[in-house]
């Protein structure tokens, strides 16, 4: 409790959102950024690398550790922001996919996870307001990025031992609580739950943001995307794409989508379904294709953007990006496509008494 307390009564700088992301939605499909791991490959980092100058002498190997570079590499990750912006995006994640407590013990790190967190969103905040404010027409947005966790509420580590968990709900919660407000505090607009393949994980990030928001006295738009891991078409919980939207629409999200584990071509079917019922805006972001025998993503951003075409030319689609494998190069080639289709509208779905 001290440690929510004391996140109360520090002052908050509230972001300036000038443009209301809403009406952008209304008007044209957005472009989410690519992913950033990819992009932290191409800099062949190494162990001292990863440490910098403030960690040389700490006691685990760390490299591997990519949210730890908001600290360390703080000028690669705002330049991968800034490539990202410079290829089109509208929207682009802080470098915070596993920066909370309980993934962070992996590095023995976690009492870094807020200020990963806050600096994490301060370096996405200056690279959109610097792209802001050299084309004022097209606002650009920074979405906190919350990922799934390492650890899941809903499935046992052990075959043997079904009732078994690594974590409790509140854990996961407090977890995702601090890193919450950690991104409200560095200025994101948006916060994006997103490679969700445990709904229950998904709940405590939910249930994470309503408290931080009022924490904060700061409400910021929602955004959940899913993630179907095989062709089975179900989430890792079991769920269906259907069932995964019905489970978290109570949160009122400003959109609710599909990304990672499949190539654009393999959602297809998933990003339909979703699209006919979701009350809400519709998000997509594939890898590019599925990973080839050495884990690595071979599809080009031409073939990539032939297969998302078709999710354009459908009328699936508010917002649309790229994961894993995917680059700049490949959200240019999507941003290029999506200016020449309308959004998705919003349909109403009534409900049998």
């Amino acid at each position: 409790m001290s440690l929510l307390n004391t996140m109360k009564n520090q002052t908050h700088k509230k972001s300036k959102m000038k443009t209301d992301i809403r009406k952008l939605l209304n008007e044209r499909i957005l472009i989410l950024d690519g992913a950033m791991g990819t992009m932290i490959q191409r800099h062949n980092l190494q162990e001292a690398d990863y440490r910098g100058e403030r960690f040389k002498d700490f006691h685990k190997d760390i490299k591997g550790n990519n949210d730890l570079l908001c600290l360390t590499q703080p000028q690669i990750i705002k330049d991968i922001h800034r490539k990202y912006f410079e290829a089109g995006s509208d929207i682009v994640e802080t470098n915070t996919f596993n920066a909370q407590q309980v993934s962070m013990e992996d590095y023995d790190m976690q009492h870094l996870s807020r200020e990963i967190n806050l600096e994490a969103a301060k370096i996405a905040r200056e690279a959109a307001d610097e792209y802001t404010a050299l084309t004022p027409d097209k606002p650009r947005f920074v979405a906190g990025a919350i990922g799934p966790m390492n650890r899941t509420l809903s499935l046992s580590p052990d075959v043997n031992k079904p009732e078994f968990r690594t974590v409790v709900f509140d854990q996961v919660k407090n977890a995702y609580l601090e890193q919450a407000i950690a991104l409200i505090e560095g200025g994101v607009d948006l916060i994006l739950i997103e490679t969700i393949f445990d709904t229950l994980n998904c709940k405590a990030a939910i249930y994470a943001c309503m408290e931080a928001f009022e924490i904060m006295n700061k409400e910021l738009p929602i955004m959940i995307s899913g993630t179907i891991t095989d062709a089975s078409g179900r989430t890792l919980s079991g769920q269906t794409i259907e069932a995964f939207y019905l489970s978290v629409r109570h949160a009122n999200p400003i959109s609710v989508g599909i990304n990672c584990a499949l190539g654009a071509q393999q959602m297809r079917p998933y990003i339909e379904a979703l699209s006919n019922m979701a009350e809400c805006y519709v998000s997509c972001y594939p890898n590019a294709g599925l990973p080839n025998e050495f884990g690595e993503y071979d599809e080009s951003p031409a073939a990539m953007g032939s297969q998302v075409k078709d999710f354009l030319e459908s009328g699936f689609i508010n917002i649309i990006g790229g994961c894993c494998g995917t680059t700049p190069d490949h959200i240019a080639e999507i941003a290029r496509l999506a200016a020449n289709y309308q959004p998705r509208p919003l349909i109403l779905i009534e409900e049998n008494n």
